[in-house]
């Protein structure tokens, strides 16, 4: 996916695991889990408020767009639509 999570990176600057925040934020650890190794393909507005308050940050310090890997995900889509053909 071409949308980056760096929730990894924002724990760590601010010395919390993902237990401290899970409990923060009142989700599960296998939910955050999913979200921080980048494997989750949709995140709620209310979860990432709630992130966000916990860490005190952005969205953006959360979310990174990545163009390069965006354009290799279309490269991908459109030989394997060949592919099927």
């Amino acid at each position: 996916m071409a949308i980056a999570v760096k929730l990894d990176d924002l724990l760590h600057d601010r010395r919390m695991t993902l237990t401290d925040l899970a409990d923060r934020v009142g989700m599960t650890l296998a939910n955050l889990s999913i979200l921080k190794t980048g494997k989750a393909r949709a995140i709620r507005f209310s979860t990432l408020d709630a992130i966000c308050e916990a860490l005190s940050c952005q969205p953006g310090d959360i979310l990174r767009f990545e163009p390069a890997h965006a354009q290799r995900e279309r490269s991908a889509a459109a030989s394997k639509r060949s592919a099927s053909r």
